[in-house]
């Protein structure tokens, strides 16, 4: 199983990022795909979560309306696009998901929200 993110970056207050996380090795279209975040000093956090065909999505009551989770099967890629981005909302991100019971993580992507 591999997971790679992409998109991060250094972005104003209000602004926008959309991150990528191309998969691999694991039938892609079977899995929940989950978005984590680290911040400085802090713990990992959950920050959206979307079912393997893509019906459900849930998210963090912190980024609700502001964050959306989506996928493309067909090119084994989950997305997050970010708006109205705070400075809060910086932090390390990675892509995750669930695999014969051990969880797989990316190496992460910084996302800064600062003027």
């Amino acid at each position: 199983v591999q997971l790679v993110e992409s998109g991060g970056g250094l972005v104003q207050p209000g602004g926008s990022l959309r991150l990528s996380c191309a998969a691999s090795g694991f039938t892609f279209s079977r899995n929940v795909m989950s978005w984590y975040r680290q911040a400085p000093g802090k713990g990992r956090e959950s920050v959206a979560t979307i079912t393997g065909t893509g019906d459900s999505k849930g998210y963090a009551n912190s980024v609700k309306g502001r964050f959306t989770i989506s996928r493309d099967n067909a090119k084994n890629m989950v997305y997050l696009q970010m708006n109205s981005l705070k400075p809060e909302d910086t932090a390390v991100y990675y892509c995750n998901t669930i695999y014969a019971n051990l969880n797989y993580w990316g190496p992460g992507t910084q996302v800064t929200v600062s003027s």
